[in-house]
Parts: structure tokens; C-alpha cells; sequence
């Protein structure tokens, strides 16, 4: 596992619990909006061991309850499986980040009973993929994802950060009928930020998400916007 980072605690990533975050180096995408861009280089200058993780969250034990395992791309991780069953061998609830493009190794995790909760990022319509994340795929394995998340009983989100200069109405739309009614999906705002490759790229203001949120739960009741 290459770990670059722990945030040792979160009240806000696993949804109704006291969690840490691990943030794995190295991701198959290159969003020009992304956060953690420190993060996709799969070679990072300074790297956590695992001892060092298990030994933390060790003394830890009732006092936390989840561990989220975010990124870069967790999925890229050759030790994903043997580094999850040894945090469930120590009680702790478990939580992904992913963007879905290693379907086969999620559903060897959730098969095996590794996981408690699944974010997976929706990045936009389909035939916009490659535009945003400045690589070849294919989206198959993305659309596989999210059927499998579909029909697990495991507790799972979707989401995708909107962006002024990407994201329209619908879009946003599009994405919603392929996930269906039923599905809990989140609209995150873009944040420019010092780590964001592509300085040109444009939030949306209060009033728009507004606006965006009443149009979209015309149809699809369980699509929120996060932060209003």
C-alpha cells in the first residue's frame, strides 16, 4: 500500500460516525479540479507505512468507528483486500472513495464482506469522461460500478463536484435518470484552491446551486446538494 497521508480524525466523511481518513498516492485520472492533486502521482516523496496506520488505529479501538480509505484511487492499490481485512480485524467500520473504473475489485470487497459504506464519483455524463479526466477509458467498468453498487444492500452514495464551466442542468439530469430515482446522489460545488491544476475553472454561486437543486428534485427527490 503506498499511504501518503491520515487524517486522524473526521466528524464529516463517513456519514454518522467518528472515522479517520487515509489517503492512498496515485490515481488513473487527471481532473484539473481535483483537490488532491499531490495525490496522482503513484511515486509520492513521502509515504506512511502500514505498521505505522495499523499501530494508530490500534490505539484507537472505541474511540473511532470507521476508517475512510480515499485518494488518489484506492482501487489502484495491489494490497487494497489484505490492507482492509487487517482494519476490520480490529472492529473498525469501513468506508471507500472511489471512482468506480475497478469494478472486478469491487465487487471481490464487497463479496467478502470488506466494506460498510461506498462514495463512488460520478464525474459526468459518459461521453464527457475523457474530456474531465484528461485520460482513455473505458466507461463500461465505470457503468459496471454503479450497477453493482445498485444492487448491494451495503449503505452507498454517488456524487459529483459541479462545475460552472462543465456541468449544466442537463447534465446533471442525465446522470440522474441513469442512476435511477432511488439512489442517494449528491452535487458537490467545485472550490478553487491553491491544489487545483486548473486555476480557470468556476464555482457556482449559492443562489445557482439553489436553483439547481429545486429543478433536479422536481423528478429525483433524493439528488441534494451539499452545503445549502
Amino acid at each position: 500500500m503506498k499511504i501518503a497521508g491520515i487524517q486522524k480524525l473526521t466528524l464529516l466523511d463517513y456519514p454518522g460516525k467518528t472515522a479517520c481518513i487515509i489517503f492512498t498516492q496515485g490515481c488513473n485520472f487527471k481532473c484539473g479540479y481535483c483537490q488532491n492533486s499531490s495525490l496522482i502521482p503513484l511515486k509520492g516523496d513521502e509515504l506512511i507505512s502500514e505498521e505505522e496506520v495499523i499501530d494508530y488505529l490500534k490505539k484507537r479501538q472505541n474511540v473511532l468507528d470507521g476508517v475512510v480509505i480515499s485518494g488518489g484511487e484506492p482501487t489502484i492499490q495491489k494490497d487494497l483486500k489484505v490492507f482492509i481485512s487487517k482494519i476490520k480485524e480490529l472492529g473498525y467500520l469501513v468506508k471507500l472513495d472511489t471512482n468506480g473504473t475497478n469494478n472486478e475489485l469491487l465487487k471481490e470487497l464487497l463479496d467478502n464482506h470488506l466494506l460498510d459504506y461506498v462514495a463512488m464519483d460520478i464525474k459526468s455524463t459518459f461521453n464527457d469522461y475523457e474530456n474531465i479526466i484528461k485520460k482513455k477509458i473505458n466507461v463500461d467498468s465505470i457503468k459496471k460500478s454503479i450497477k453493482l453498487l445498485k444492487e448491494t444492500p451495503i449503505d452507498h452514495e454517488f456524487r459529483t463536484t459541479i462545475i460552472k464551466d462543465i456541468h449544466d442542468i442537463d447534465k446533471i439530469l442525465n446522470i440522474c435518470k441513469f442512476l435511477g430515482k432511488e439512489e442517494k446522489y449528491y452535487l458537490q460545488n467545485f472550490e478553487q484552491s491553491e491544489f487545483v491544476v486548473d486555476k480557470k475553472l468556476e464555482s457556482f454561486t449559492k443562489e445557482e446551486l439553489i436553483d439547481i437543486q429545486k429543478i433536479i428534485n422536481r423528478d429525483y427527490p433524493n439528488v441534494c446538494v451539499r452545503g445549502l
